[in-house]
């Protein structure tokens, strides 16, 4: 990462854009304190990752690139588990894993194991993992990549509530159309350097392109500094 700055506003969704290897996963790493970086600040719902990791971790939720769930488990058990994690007492957990298996249509499998699932399904159990103790923040990494069709709109819909409910989400995507949709500010990252963020309408003023497409590209291509 190369002095990487930005600030994503609250209860908005902000998109993390930027082409294979540019960062994204780093920063969100780093930013969820999963990563420790080796210079500068950051701070997080207005803690210092460095000084105050603890504090971040509880009051996040993270959707990671690899979900990392454990095919031998079913939903509920995984979400008691992580309930467990975060200090929450039975009743809480179970209460919460009710509402959170009706939200994402998957009651009728809350007793299967999550080996048996496919992508799409396993994607909502680690969403479900990362709402359970009802965080303030989210930071999702790809949260549609490789889904069906139907699996991604309910992501996307998913994403969307949390918004409308007044969390932050912040998402890193490669797919310009889910990032214009869902997206009320963005930020271009290349090569660890963030090129360019804020609104896209920002964006359109800034470049004098009309879609979010066309806006990435030419910024990766450089046309535009800052």
């Amino acid at each position: 990462m190369d002095h990487i700055a930005f600030e994503v506003s609250e209860r908005i969704v902000f998109g993390l854009l930027g082409p294979n290897g540019a960062g994204k996963t780093t920063t969100l790493r780093m930013l969820s304190t999963v990563l420790k970086p080796t210079e500068g600040k950051a701070t997080v719902l207005g803690y210092d990752i460095l000084e105050k990791p603890l504090r971040i971790r509880e009051s996040i939720g993270v959707l990671p690139e690899d979900t990392g769930l454990y095919d031998r488990l079913t939903p509920v058990e995984t979400l008691i588990f992580y309930g467990k994690l975060h200090g929450m007492d039975r009743s809480e957990i179970m209460g919460r894993i009710d509402e959170l298996l009706s939200m994402m249509g998957l009651e009728a499998k809350r007793n299967d194991k999550i080996g048996t699932f496919s992508k799409g399904m396993k994607q909502k159990v680690a969403l479900m993992r990362a709402i359970l103790h009802r965080p303030d923040l989210l930071f999702l990494d790809e949260p549609t990549a490789g889904l069906d069709v139907m699996s991604a709109r309910d992501i996307r819909d998913f994403i969307a509530r949390q918004a409308a409910a007044g969390k932050t989400v912040v998402i890193s995507t490669h797919n310009m159309w889910e990032a214009q949709k869902l997206c009320q500010e963005v930020g271009v990252i290349n090569k660890g350097k963030m090129v360019s963020a804020g609104t896209i309408k920002d964006l359109e003023r800034l470049t004098h392109e009309e879609t979010l497409e066309d806006i990435f590209v030419h910024l990766i291509k450089g046309e535009v500094a800052g």
